[in-house]
């Protein structure tokens, strides 16, 4: 557990009380994706950033942000994800990120979003090596 640094109270305490917080479809959708973000990986690390739960393993994995429509899980590095699924739907104006907004009664494809999980983790845990310099 990765205590919140300004409370000291650890992260997986600040996500379960905004989940019990969230009385409506939002609260339900967001204690689904956390079930779903550790079945993929057991190691994940919870944190909580910028006000908001954060998942991590080398690296931030994605985050789960709730909106008054939506519950988006931002994927930092989405954009280097392969998506065959068509699960972003989000931020993809961009060069580095893409997001997930699960939108209430909307389903969500358990199968797919647990690729996406397992193949951050994958990208996060390869480290590209600098480029040698020539002489």
């Amino acid at each position: 557990m990765t205590p919140d640094t300004d409370s000291g109270v650890p992260a997986s305490q600040l996500i379960d009380a905004k989940i019990e917080g969230m009385k409506d479809w939002r609260g339900e959708t967001l204690a689904k994706i956390r079930a779903l973000i550790r079945q993929a990986d057991p190691e994940v690390v919870e944190e909580w950033k910028w006000d908001i739960p954060v998942w991590s393993h080398a690296g931030i994995i994605c985050t789960g942000e709730t909106y008054k429509n939506a519950v988006k899980t931002t994927f930092p590095k989405g954009a280097s994800l392969d998506d065959p699924a068509g699960l972003f739907n989000s931020s993809l104006e961009g060069n580095v990120r893409r997001a997930i907004d699960f939108k209430e009664g909307e389903p969500i494809d358990e199968a797919a979003f647990m690729a996406l999980i397992k193949a951050a983790v994958v990208l996060n845990s390869t480290k590209v090596k600098p480029k040698k310099k020539s002489a």
